[in-house]
């Protein structure tokens, strides 16, 4: 026997002849956590600022913007990643106080798509009624 696998065959009861593998720095195993020092300023302030969202309304706002550009896509007969440049701003038609105004502003936003849309217009304006403006978040200590 080769003095090599003498070497393996032999029993690891000591303390000493443990074997600890060192990653690199902010790397960890999953679920562990991030590993962090003291003197590391980024990693405390992140854990100081903390910001405030209205999550009800964000999810609302999320579910309307996948139906329009739902509803674009068959307008424009294309997916998302075809269609042309629409802008549709919905903060900016809640600031806009009568329906037709906003009718307006969605009209010429579409001018290009040559299927009606008075549907997808009437549409969104009902599923905007009710609506808040997104405020910006609030930061809480810093």
């Amino acid at each position: 026997m080769s003095a090599a696998s003498t070497e393996t065959s032999a029993p690891l009861s000591t303390a000493g002849s443990r074997v600890f593998f060192q990653g690199a720095p902010g790397v960890g195993c999953v679920g562990s956590g991030p590993i962090t020092t003291a003197d590391d300023p980024v990693q405390k302030k992140q854990g100081k600022v903390t910001v405030k969202y209205d999550r009800k309304e964000l999810r609302k706002r999320l579910v309307l913007e996948e139906w329009i550009i739902e509803q674009l896509s068959e307008l424009y007969d294309c997916e998302e990643e075809e269609m042309p440049e629409v802008e549709i701003d919905i903060d900016d038609l809640l600031e806009v106080t009568s329906d037709d105004e906003r009718a307006s502003k969605l009209q010429e936003s579409l001018i290009d798509c040559y299927k009606p849309t008075e549907d997808f217009v009437r549409e969104l304006l009902g599923r905007i009624r009710g609506m808040r403006k997104l405020s910006a978040p609030t930061k809480k200590g810093l």
